[in-house]
């Protein structure tokens, strides 16, 4: 059942702070993210400002007014030819996980693509990430590809998985 005191937003500069952290607490785990070494939020700002409630949003899940998880649509490649086709990245606060938030974060994505003028969305994740991959294959996204062994986490060779759905 959902909770009335969860919202979803476009983000604003004052929820980048919550937005990194969130972020970082997935490196240590080596199952969502590449990066090896937490970023800061002056890292973090240029991707922050590639992003319009219009065309590439970022979104945050809002509990009580705080940060609880957000989700991203990155742009494809970089070139004209692709603006129909977005990345997605969702992050979810650890103690929030496993809450059907990344459901419903995805949900609302699906339901926005057309207005956003996309017809289709791609996620890059890695092999290992069971719980992420089953969320995708639930809401009928394809496995598009595999990059086997491109990812080296802590000496380990890790396959990332392209998944793919048309909107």
């Amino acid at each position: 059942m959902p909770d009335n005191r969860r919202i979803i937003v476009d983000a604003s500069l004052e929820d980048l702070d919550a937005i990194v952290a969130i972020y970082n607490e997935t490196v240590p785990g080596r199952m969502v993210t590449a990066d090896l070494e937490p970023v800061t939020v002056a890292d973090r700002l240029p991707w922050f400002h590639e992003h319009s409630p219009d065309f590439r949003p970022l979104w945050v899940m809002k509990e009580d007014y705080r940060v609880i998880a957000w989700l991203s649509f990155q742009s494809f490649y970089g070139r004209p030819a692709y603006n129909g086709t977005a990345e997605l990245s969702i992050y979810i606060a650890e103690e929030y996980r496993s809450q059907g938030i990344g459901r419903t974060l995805l949900e609302q994505a699906l339901a926005e693509s057309p207005r956003l003028g996309l017809h289709s969305l791609v996620g890059f994740v890695f092999g290992h990430n069971e719980p992420s991959l089953r969320l995708f294959d639930k809401y009928g996204f394809e496995r598009w590809g595999r990059l086997p062994g491109v990812a080296i986490l802590d000496g380990v060779h890790r396959d990332l998985v392209i998944l793919g759905r048309k909107v």
